[in-house]
């Protein structure tokens, strides 16, 4: 059974939507399209599982504190297949 990522948004505003991602141990985003440009800030070390949606995975290392941007149209699902829970701030910059 997989556990549901968990979400809080702390800002939603006309320029950006800043929303905490809190993925439990055995926690999935489930299938989404980011439909922005966003960027990631991981809040502690981690790694991810990408599942593309032709189902190849790979790994996404997670250095706290170490940002990364996406433009929009990326298309995956978010797994957390470790021990401990992951934890980041997706930026998400509206046109």
């Amino acid at each position: 059974m997989t556990i549901s990522a968990e979400s809080q948004v702390q800002i939603d505003n006309a320029e950006v939507r800043v929303t905490q991602w809190r993925l439990p141990r055995g926690g999935a985003t489930g299938h989404h399209r980011h439909e922005m440009d966003y960027v990631i800030v991981p809040v502690i070390a981690g790694e991810m599982t990408i599942v593309a949606p032709d189902g190849s995975r790979s790994k996404a290392q997670l250095q706290a504190g170490q940002s990364y941007f996406r433009k929009a149209g990326v298309e995956h699902d978010v797994l957390n297949e470790t021990y401990i829970d992951i934890v980041f701030l997706e930026v998400e910059l509206k046109p």
